[in-house]
């Protein structure tokens, strides 16, 4: 067996409308799915769906503070340079999202952001001229603060 590719992503949320505003008026996610169901479906075509959202209503557990088990964050490639990665910088911070960090990953730019339940997104841009592929240690350089 091999993988292909990371085919989506599925998460739970309190609140549908809500975490759906996010990740498509927000981050600019096109929506798929019709409105009013308590799930939520996004693509940016290419494929039939890149992340899934699951409305469990408002008494479900929040997500559990400090180190733990399970999901991370999970990255999406929003810009191709310094210069579009600032745009998007200036456009979350417009919006009122929290920036819970930045780094500089030799192989990539990042920021690092929360969504409406907690869940954490870093939103980069590739390095140009990084030759990870033949030089794979690159993937494991030391954080460096970013500045952009």
């Amino acid at each position: 067996m091999e993988v292909k590719e990371l085919g989506h992503l599925v998460l739970y949320v309190h609140d549908i409308r809500r975490s759906a505003a996010f990740y498509g008026e927000v981050l600019g996610w096109k929506r798929i799915s019709p409105e009013g169901l308590p799930v939520a479906a996004f693509s940016s075509g290419r494929t039939h769906h890149e992340l899934l959202l699951i409305e469990v209503g408002p008494n479900a557990a929040e997500l559990p503070s400090g180190r733990r088990v399970g999901l991370y964050h999970f990255g999406l490639k929003v810009a191709d340079s310094d210069q579009e990665l600032k745009a998007v910088l200036e456009h979350i911070q417009a919006q009122g999202v929290k920036l819970v960090g930045t780094a500089d990953h030799t192989v990539t730019h990042s920021l690092y952001i929360e969504d409406p339940d907690g869940n954490e997104i870093e939103l980069y841009s590739d390095v140009a001229g990084v030759d990870w592929q033949n030089d794979p240690h690159l993937l494991l350089a030391p954080v460096r603060p970013l500045s952009l």
